[in-house]
């Protein structure tokens, strides 16, 4: 079968797992934002912040070497898996050390227990079986279908079921832990080969020196994707937090989606063909326009129809997020775009020109968000978010052009 059909073929199995696991999330964002207050999100937002920075933070890239990766995979499994625990314990104990640090900063005492908590979260999902990557590296896409809609409706359905027995932020987290320990089973029932806790110096070795720029990378995308929910939180409170990140949430839910799916079955294509320019650039070109042809409609309807679209998802008590949903639909499409020339660099392996593209939006971001909130409000970080993004797009169309002319 050529690439063409298997990628439309892929497409089509992450656009259904995309549509049912977002559908989900729209769902258990609509119950629980009728049952819980803006403030409670917020709370749940700054655990969700603490725990995306330390995983990016420690980001070994171990997924993205094993995909790239030309030989078969099973020599590298029991590092990978022994590198991963060490990392999700290792995030766990800075998350436990950094509550007193975190508390203080967003000036949230209440937020102790729920850290806590999330704590849990990334030393569970260390004990995942790294051949868990076998079904996007091999293109059965029917089969991470049907994986990750699962463990995603599980996680749905017990966040649901949590947050209107006890009402509490709590119930959010208490799900992902939960589902993280489904994962850990499943890894192990549908997988193979099976990791032991063996250490092999040299393939751990090659892994790092591979993963090193998606480490940097991984620092630099989290730092510009929340440095502004942190300086929200911290300069105008929880309440206004919780807003801001689920307008984010929903103004780049239709877009980013759309691109997430694409970028999912592009990305190990990609790696396949990297030696072959032509094809690159030919499959490149054609994903970038079916894109557009799909964002950009996403991006007007939610433009033009924010205050739609908050009443019916979020409720009444969420009206505030209205303008900022409207501003943070172009930010949407713009990182759909930004997103698919990130796939071709990884595909190709140019994880360090992710790496300074991803530097420069971010030091704009750290640059502009603080004042920009300080006149703005809220809608301040969603402006903050938009330039920056800009400032990326000629780094990226410059080495692309290099690369496939």
């Amino acid at each position: 079968m050529g690439y063409l059909k298997v990628a439309l073929r892929g497409i089509s199995w992450m656009a259904g797992l995309r549509a049912v696991t977002r559908g989900l999330a729209v769902i258990k964002l609509a119950i629980l934002a009728r049952i819980l207050l803006p403030s409670q999100f917020g709370i749940y937002g700054i655990a969700t912040l603490v725990l995306g920075f330390l995983e990016m933070a420690t980001e070994t890239g171990i997924n993205i070497f094993l995909i790239q990766e030309k030989e078969k995979i099973n020599k590298y499994v029991d590092s990978a898996w022994v590198i991963s625990i060490v990392r999700g314990t290792l995030i766990s104990i800075l998350i436990i050390i950094s509550v007193p640090f975190i508390t203080r900063f967003f000036s949230v005492p209440s937020a102790s227990y729920i850290l806590y908590l999330t704590s849990l979260i990334p030393i569970i999902r260390g004990f995942i079986n790294p051949a868990a990557i076998s079904f996007q590296k091999n293109l059965e896409f029917n089969k991470q279908f049907y994986y990750d809609s699962t463990i995603f409706f599980f996680e749905a359905l017990l966040a649901v079921a949590l947050g209107v027995v006890t009402k509490s932020e709590n119930s959010l987290i208490l799900a992902m832990i939960f589902a993280a320990v489904l994962e850990v089973a499943l890894s192990f029932i549908v997988f193979n080969p099976k990791p032991k806790f063996k250490l092999k110096t040299p393939l751990v070795k090659r892994i790092i020196e591979r993963g090193k720029w998606i480490t940097g990378a991984g620092v630099f995308n989290y730092l510009f994707q929340n440095i502004d929910d942190i300086l929200v939180g911290k300069l105008l409170g929880t309440g206004p937090l919780g807003i801001y990140q689920q307008a984010y949430k929903i103004s780049t839910l239709p877009v980013s989606e759309v691109g997430e799916i694409f970028n999912k079955v592009t990305f190990p294509i990609y790696a396949t063909i990297e030696g072959d320019k032509a094809r690159l650039k030919k499959v490149f070109i054609k994903t970038l326009l079916v894109i557009l042809a799909l964002v950009i409609p996403f991006g007007l309807v939610v433009f033009y129809f924010p205050f739609t679209i908050v009443s019916l998802v979020l409720g009444e008590n969420w009206l505030p997020a209205v303008p900022v949903l409207q501003v943070l639909a172009i930010f949407g499409v713009l990182k759909a775009i930004f997103n698919s020339f990130f796939a071709l660099l990884l595909g190709i392996g140019r994880q360090e020109i992710v790496t300074f593209a991803t530097l420069a939006s971010t030091l704009v971001m750290v640059t502009i968000t603080y004042p920009l909130i300080q006149i703005f409000g809220i809608l301040g970080a969603a402006f903050a978010a938009i330039i920056s993004t800009l400032v990326a797009f000629p780094i990226l169309i410059y080495y692309l052009w290099k690369f496939l002319r």
